[in-house]
């Protein structure tokens, strides 16, 4: 996995879920701007899934391997889903499901990192 990329998601994932909180506060719809973060940050999930496949037998435990490849797998596929809610949901609410979809992950991003690390 690639470490930078990885603090680089965490910190962009932060940023869209803060931004996507506050249009929630001022009753704002999704924008360019929030896609375009979107769009950073799936990328740098596609490329993180890439990686970590190819490198996946650095991780000896059957059970983290697991876990580890279904954060791979499922994490480019929530904030997709959030986005294409708040697309189609034209109230607050889809707003409030992008900041809880960026939350969730920047907070499984570094728990792959930590998963990475503790086999390095």
């Amino acid at each position: 996995m690639i470490e930078p990329l990885t603090y680089a998601v965490v910190g962009l994932s932060g940023i869209l879920c803060v931004l996507a909180v506050v249009y929630a506060a001022r009753d704002r719809l999704i924008d360019d701007l929030l896609l375009a973060i979107t769009g950073l940050v799936e990328l740098g999930l596609v490329v993180l899934l890439v990686g970590g496949l190819v490198g996946l037998d650095h991780i000896t435990d059957g059970a983290e391997r697991a876990t580890f490849v279904a954060y791979l797998v499922s994490l480019p596929v929530i904030l997709v889903g959030t986005a294409f809610l708040a697309i189609k949901e034209k109230s607050r609410w889809a707003m409030g499901s992008i900041a809880v979809g960026a939350f969730a992950v920047a907070v499984m991003s570094a728990r792959l990192l930590q998963i990475w690390n503790f086999y390095g």
